[in-house]
């Protein structure tokens, strides 16, 4: 059988069959690559992590055209259904390997990498040491492209974001040079598509969304040849092995829901992290937009008719149809479009095979899908559907916020807590922004400025008069320090501080937008002794920061006198030797905690200013607690002047002194960057690689205090 069965195989293998030889599998090319890349073998380097990249690309390719060869090939003899059924299955069996062993040259289990390696390639972790080999051999154009290849699915990379920068100013590197070698087809033409529907170019909108698709259908089945794996492991051994039909029963729903996925790979943008919802049935919406406005309303019916097979009671969708209808003639026959119909029946039977297996075999599925009928899903699993699609969107929402952020621009800052772990949005918490010697040189001028008596104003809380309130602005630090009053080195510090945070929620909230600083005050409340038994008010009551709070309409109105050009907020915090005075977010109710953060050194709170983060300050029982208070805004003309002052007579201070600043005040400890030791060299080339321009080989040199800044 295998012999006749490998007869009526040859001329299909045979035209698709690659270039003559064994392949060598990908993961042992790239092991050698990345030895030779840190034996400095640049050219051997750059051969093998070719040679690991191409393997790669030919091994999905082997494996997605003989699957989908072995599947029109296989036929379903007469006779009981298990010899039916599972002599089907021998037989597609027997057929890929003959195939992948044709194609490969070879045994396909060579061909097996380690999920680290997968998750290497999947990352395009071989171009980021292909690109320092290329620089290496002054071989730009390819060093630039492998470049590009690798940020484009990391933009995230701070140090790739450097090197992308230095290409770009080089002189010798052409435009062009900046090219996505593993570019996916259906991207650019969907993007150019919106372009040109956005620009109202509709002839030209239909053009490339009828090409992306095209090309999503087709990415779409390459993805769901590669679902027919091994089947994955869990990470502990079961304590009973399964048996045949629960073995066939478990894998073949691990293929079906990688199918299901598949959707969610396509629709997910090279270096993002979420999908865009529904990127088959919007193609749809937007061509029948299109269609109707270039005059094609077939076209246009077509189009609408095949978005309401996953939306079949979307009411404008019917609407429209409806008209079409009366446009075209009630005779005229409106057919969808094949490829849709096909698509969306056949998902609909592997969603069924799967809530079946959730419902009967206590599988767990995440439907990739939100068209996905309620009919379909059994009536026990509903209320748990629901609460996953509304996890769902809200993690979604999560991962949109978290796109948008930047590189931060220091290191060894943590992002302690996000928006999806504080309950809301545009909210973060970053820990050792400050060290511990530079929280206690700014209380010092908080001290000094006290023992001064000028620039505070030590009196009764405006917001309580169980506490008092002291305060310093930037301006008046600085004034104090050219009287002598404070240290100047703190004064700075009060500077440079504020500056460090305003970069930090620049680049994390808006990278590419500048913050402008709105207002700068260094805030201590301290504890009034003798008068907290029975408290029951707050330090600082619930408000936003630049809108009034309207908590029984359930609104924040923008409008004075509220500080209505505020864009984000920040707290810098400088200690925790005292009792309450934790921060807090709210509902709109102002009732309702939604999320605490409690005060420590060098920890810093930011938060978008509008309705969207309702917030106060706990009452502060005992001590006295002292934080710097920052707030921006991306409007220059209300960019806070008094730092202007305090800038130019920072400078002016610097142009008098004969010494450096490090050399002055060498006891203020140092950055988190700054180090005595380099760092450990580790087999990764975001350590061990050069930046390009540079033929530096020694050591990083050890920072000055406050370098970071």
């Amino acid at each position: 059988m295998a012999a006749l069965l490998w007869l009526c195989l040859t001329p299909l293998l045979a035209a698709a069959a690659g270039p003559p030889g064994r392949l060598v599998p990908h993961d042992l090319l790239y092991a050698d690559g990345v030895r030779a890349y840190l034996a400095r073998d640049w050219g051997r380097a750059a051969e093998l992590l070719q040679r690991a990249l191409h393997s790669h690309s030919a091994l999905r390719a082997a494996r997605r055209s003989c699957r989908s060869a072995c599947a029109r090939r296989a036929a379903r003899p007469a006779g009981r259904w298990e010899a039916a059924v599972l002599g089907a299955v021998l037989r597609r069996a027997e057929c890929l390997q003959h195939c992948l062993r044709h194609r490969l040259a070879g045994n396909p289990a060579r061909h097996r990498a380690s999920r680290a390696v997968s998750r290497d390639f999947q990352r395009r972790e071989p171009y980021n040491y292909l690109q320092v080999a290329f620089f290496q051999l002054k071989k730009l154009d390819q060093a630039v492209a492998a470049a590009h290849t690798f940020f484009v699915a990391n933009p995230q990379h701070l140090q790739m974001r450097e090197d992308m920068e230095k290409y770009r100013r080089m002189a010798a590197v052409k435009s062009d040079s900046f090219r996505d070698l593993e570019a996916t087809p259906h991207w650019g033409a969907y993007e150019a598509g919106v372009q040109h529907y956005n620009a109202d170019e509709y002839p030209q909108a239909v053009n490339r969304l009828e090409e992306s698709l095209a090309e999503a259908l087709s990415a779409l089945e390459e993805c769901r040849d590669l679902c027919e794996g091994p089947r994955e492991e869990e990470e502990e051994e079961e304590e009973m092995q399964p048996g045949l039909y629960e073995a066939i029963a478990a894998h073949y729903v691990q293929v079906l829901k990688c199918r299901q996925q598949c959707v969610l790979e396509i629709a997910t943008k090279p270096g993002r992290v979420s999908a865009t919802e529904d990127f088959i049935p919007s193609h749809l919406d937007l061509l029948q937009f299109a269609y109707e406005q270039v005059g094609n309303q077939v076209l246009a019916a077509e189009c609408a008719a095949s978005y309401l097979l996953f939306y079949p009671t979307d009411e404008p969708m019917l609407e429209k149809m409806k008209r079409y209808r009366a446009q075209l003639g009630e005779d005229a026959a409106v057919a969808v479009r094949e490829s849709i119909q096909h698509y969306v029946q056949r998902s609909l039977m592997e969603k069924k095979l799967i809530y079946y297996a959730v419902e009967h075999l206590g599988e767990a599925f995440n439907d990739p899908d939100l068209w996905t009928p309620d009919e379909l899903i059994p009536e026990n699993l509903k209320e748990k559907h629901r609460e996953d699609r509304e996890k769902q969107k809200q993690e979604s929402l999560a991962m949109e916020e978290r796109e948008k952020r930047g590189p931060l621009p220091f290191e060894g800052i943590a992002v302690t807590m996000d928006s999806h772990q504080m309950n809301g949005t545009q909210r973060v918490v970053f820990d050792r922004v400050l060290t511990e010697s530079e929280c206690k040189d700014l209380l010092r001028l908080t001290k000094a400025a006290g023992e001064a008596g000028d620039g505070y104003r030590v009196r009764r809380s405006p917001h309580t008069p169980h506490e008092r309130f002291e305060g310093l602005t930037i301006l008046k630090a600085m004034q104090l320090a050219q009287n002598g009053d404070v240290d100047w080195r703190d004064a700075k510090l009060l500077l440079q501080a504020s500056e460090k945070a305003r970069k930090i929620i620049e680049s994390y909230f808006t990278p590419g937008k500048k913050l402008h600083f709105s207002f700068t005050h260094l805030v201590c409340r301290t504890a009034v002794d003798g008068e907290q038994e029975g408290r029951m008010d707050l330090s600082h009551p619930v408000h936003a920061d630049n809108c009034l709070l309207d908590p029984e309409g359930q609104e924040c109105w923008r409008e004075p006198p509220a500080y209505v050009y505020r864009d984000y907020s920040g707290i810098l915090y400088l200690n925790d030797d005292f009792q309450g005075g934790g921060l807090f977010f709210t509902e709109m109710d102002t009732v309702t905690v939604t999320a605490e953060v409690h005060p420590k050194c060098g920890r810093l709170v930011a938060f978008s200013s509008g309705k969207e983060n309702p917030h106060g300050v706990w009452a502060v029982n005992r001590g006295r607690r002292c934080a710097i208070a920052l707030w921006y805004t991306h409007s220059q003309e209300h960019a806070e002047q008094e730092r202007v002052k305090a800038e130019e007579l920072m400078e002016r201070r610097a142009a008098e002194q004969d010494q450096p600043d490090g050399e002055e005040h060498q006891g203020a400890g140092h950055s988190s960057r700054s180090s005595s030791k380099p760092p450990a060299a580790r087999a990764r080339p975001t350590s061990q690689r050069h930046k390009p321009g540079s033929e530096r080989t020694e050591h990083p040199k050890e920072l000055r205090a406050r370098d970071e800044f």
